[in-house]
């Protein structure tokens, strides 16, 4: 009977402790396909890393640098930045984070990210001076070093161990070993199917309160599973039956179904508004021609792109011609009309004075995420009506990703034209903002070649004056659209549909989990 009463209260132990577990539910964006995110832009790699990882710096809601893994100081003539690692700070493993790691992951981060490309440029040399210290030092006066290090999405800064840190830039990063707030379970990840990640229980939070993404991260639930649901009502459904808890972008079009429903919430976070952009092949005909890459912009219409997108006379949508955004610091109205509105006689004029042959041109489109789905049929449309012949081919984002970085002929594989979005810290970047890196083979996909912005670029990253890095961002804006490195396309707001028994959700420029509570 004693062994019974034991066994009973131990089963009774266990059963409340699984209760008493809670998990989140949530549909990302896109499917979690790979577990390095420095490989690519993808925002879901971003979101990843900040799941498992943990940056050196981060900024609060202001915009402003903070500590997060490493407290610095800076020499009197601007050029010396030393960097100090707080305490308690552990790989996943169990083994103490160091110095060595963060300079091996700086060390590849900035192989590939604009801003850290900047940041290279301009850096003289690396020093470890200890296991908790290192030191950046500089060729001549910059801030570069904080915004770079404090970068918070795009290809953030992720600290990685030093032996995964130093894989080769061109092979994926395999390990999960981070020293962020969760652990990734690799038991239960299945590529493009589900991901799950658990509280890392030795994690030390900073002591201040989470603001932005600075602060303390305090995980406040066991488990966060994301799960795949291909099909938007799928997802909305199984959200408002409580099946999941979350959809990070719900349609535009499906968000009338949670109106008035108390179980439910929308969320908007400011920060992570979204530009839609287009961008050509510099390297390949036609879009080697300055001429028919400024008939391709004549002949673009932002509003029609942001009706198909979030509805006509949606309140998260607005027309913006400003390459940087204009949300941001550096919002422009340079050739305004030119950029938002169509104007297709004007470019079948110029598209017959650059001697376009007629020849298709191989449109990309995206058919498996919500905000780029609508995309590809408006942009063809367009282009067609002012003399352009279109090719689109649908694919998923992930084809769309691998294709992107093939720099083959069509025929080969090559592409001529894609559109995706880019949120607001990324866009509104001048220095680090992929969409306008014009140097050739080393930048984003198109490889636009336009030294005149990358010395313009280089400028930013060593100007402090405000006023001076505005006019340097006026000129990169007229520069990016003079030569098409690439087309803005109107501005929108992502939304949010979560439970109501969630809490707690942070408004920074990701998507993230720390601080979020769910009620019983």
């Amino acid at each position: 009977m004693v062994k019974a009463t034991v066994l009973s209260l131990c089963l009774g132990s266990i059963s409340f402790a699984a209760q008493a577990e809670t998990t989140i539910t949530a549909v990302m964006h896109a499917p979690l396909r790979a577990v390095d995110p420095v490989i690519s832009t993808a925002y879901i790699l971003r979101n990843y890393g900040y799941m498992v990882y943990d940056t050196l710096l981060a900024r609060d809601s202001a915009g402003k640098p903070q500590p997060q893994m490493a407290s610095w100081t800076v020499s009197d003539d601007g050029k010396t930045y030393t960097f100090t690692l707080r305490d308690g700070l552990k790989w996943h493993d169990g083994t103490p984070v160091k110095a060595e790691d963060a300079v091996a992951s700086l060390k590849r981060w900035s192989q590939v990210d604009k801003t850290g490309q900047v940041m290279a440029k301009l850096l003289e040399r690396y020093d470890i001076t200890d296991d908790k210290t290192f030191v950046m030092t500089f060729k001549e006066p910059t801030g570069i070093a904080l915004i770079a290090l404090s970068k918070p999405s795009g290809v953030a800064p992720f600290m990685f161990p030093k032996a995964v840190a130093e894989t080769p830039v061109g092979q994926p990063i395999t390990s999960t070993i981070g020293s962020g707030p969760f652990k990734f379970v690799a038991a239960d990840y299945k590529p493009g199917v589900g991901a799950t990640f658990v509280k890392n229980t030795d994690y030390v939070p900073r002591s201040e309160p989470a603001d932005g993404l600075s602060g303390g991260k305090v995980v406040k639930v066991d488990k966060v599973v994301w799960t795949t649901m291909p099909d938007p009502m799928t997802a909305m459904n199984a959200l408002m039956s409580g099946e999941i808890d979350m959809v990070e972008q719900a349609p535009h079009d499906l968000l009338p179904l949670v109106d008035g429903n108390p179980d439910l919430q929308t969320i908007v976070f400011p920060k992570q508004v979204n530009q839609n952009l287009v961008r050509m092949n510099f390297t390949l005909p036609p879009f080697d021609n300055p001429k028919i890459r400024q008939a391709a912009l004549l002949a673009l219409d932002q509003q029609q792109m942001l009706d198909a997108q979030v509805g006509a006379g949606s309140k998260y949508g607005k027309v913006c011609a400003s390459v940087f955004g204009c949300t941001g610091l550096y919002p422009s109205t340079y050739r305004a009309d030119d950029i938002i509105k169509a104007h297709p006689a004007e470019a079948k004029a110029l598209l017959k004075e650059a001697g376009y042959d007629g020849k298709p041109i191989l449109l990309m489109h995206a058919t498996d995420l919500a905000s780029l789905a609508p995309q590809g049929p408006v942009i063809a449309q367009n282009l067609r009506d002012a003399g352009f012949n279109v090719d689109m081919v649908s694919m998923d984002w992930a084809s769309v990703v691998a294709r992107r970085a093939n720099k083959q002929p069509v025929a080969e594989g090559g592409w001529n034209m894609f559109s995706t979005t880019n949120v607001g810290p990324d866009v509104g970047d001048p220095i680090g903002f992929i969409g306008v890196a014009a140097g050739g083979s080393s930048a984003w996909f198109g490889w636009p070649d336009v030294p005149e912005i990358e010395t313009l670029r280089l400028d930013m990253a060593k100007a402090s004056d405000p006023a001076k890095q505005k006019e340097i961002a006026e000129q990169i804006d007229h520069l990016v659209i003079d030569n098409g490195v690439m087309i803005p396309m109107g501005e929108f707001q992502q939304v949010m549909v979560a439970s109501s028994k969630l809490k707690g959700e942070i408004s920074a420029e990701a998507p993230v989990f720390w601080n979020v509570e769910k009620a019983k």
